[in-house]
């Protein structure tokens, strides 16, 4: 469904002297900046998948999806959607994807959002019986149907975001890109729109792409994951074989009844953070080395209270940003 291959974007721009000097100088020598937002980026997703695409900001991500939905054209490489150049913007094509941006609305802000909806119709030339149809099944599996006759202004940011979903997917597309479609909302407004989408991608079995900076979204839809770093593509792969990237570890938190020193030896040789002026530490330990490093901490200092959990993704993922050369063991 969606193939891309040594897909490139690079942008020129030219250095310039400060002062009037420098703009003469600029006129006849100037210095050109190339900056390779993604570079040489291959990857695969097939139809029906879900697949999450990461990064730290200033990746490439995000210029990485306005080239897969046509709205920029590659420096270089090849890119095919359903069988299409997104560049070329053929009607055919715009009818077969969709493009949910958390921080963007295509709902017009002074009109109801059934006044939207019907523009959308008469531009995806939708079918009527389809149209009512699509309404109808969204809007009760989101919940939304008495907010159809509202002025989008005057709704919730959980409500629009909702609505802006509906929006994106009447015409039925194959492929559907979500850029932080969570971004913003609260934890309830978070899980419900999590819900939606597994249930409505269950029924219609359509290619989704993720970007989302809460690692919730991406446990939630994505089986699969790229990792995008420096433009380049990083991690290609299951998302479980993530969690095992640093080994069988743990991470375990125990408070004190006082302020620790953090700066002791026995500290400083070990994986941990401090927190709440020192009273409080979270250590990533191996499983082997649990017993023994608890027992000794449990000994040495006025502990107060301790728990373990399995290695949350989220520090995983801030892991491998920080060192990307773990990935070189997947």
């Amino acid at each position: 469904m969606i193939e891309t291959n040594g897909l490139t974007k690079k942008f020129v721009s030219y250095k310039k002297e400060e002062g009037f000097k420098g703009s003469v100088k600029s006129f006849f020598n100037r210095s050109p900046i190339t900056k390779y937002a993604v570079k040489d980026f291959s990857f695969k997703v097939e139809k029906g998948e879900i697949k999450g695409l990461l990064g730290p900001n200033g990746a490439g991500k995000t210029t990485l999806m306005k080239m897969l939905t046509g709205i920029i054209v590659p420096s270089d490489g090849e890119v095919s959607i359903a069988g299409y150049k997104p560049w070329q913007r053929d009607k055919e094509f715009r009818k077969k994807i969709a493009l949910v941006m958390g921080q963007k609305s295509q709902l017009w802000w002074d009109i109801p959002a059934m006044d939207s909806f019907k523009l959308l119709q008469k531009y995806y030339e939708i079918p009527d019986d389809m149209f009512k149809k699509k309404l109808g099944y969204m809007g009760e599996l989101l919940d939304v149907t008495e907010l159809f006759h509202i002025h989008v202004r005057k709704l919730s940011l959980g409500e629009r975001m909702k609505l802006e979903l509906m929006a994106s997917l009447l015409h039925e597309p194959e492929v559907l890109f979500l850029d932080e479609p969570t971004i913003g909302l609260d934890l309830v407004a978070q899980e419900n729109m999590r819900n939606f989408l597994k249930e409505y991608h269950a029924k219609n079995d359509l290619s989704i792409i993720l970007t989302s900076h809460y690692m919730a979204d991406v446990q939630a839809l994505c089986k699969d994951l790229v990792l995008i770093s420096k433009g380049q593509k990083a991690y290609d792969g299951p998302l479980k074989n993530l969690e095992r990237i640093l080994g069988d570890k743990k991470s375990v938190y125990f408070s004190f009844d006082k302020s620790i020193d953090s700066n002791e030896e026995f500290w400083t040789k070990l994986d941990c953070d401090f927190f709440d002026h020192n009273t409080s530490v979270e250590l990533r330990v191996d499983k082997e080395e649990l017993s023994q490093l608890s027992s000794a901490i449990l000994s040495k200092y006025p502990v107060i209270d301790f728990h373990t959990e399995k290695l949350p993704i989220e520090k995983v993922m801030k892991k491998i940003m920080a060192n990307p050369e773990i990935l070189s063991n997947v």
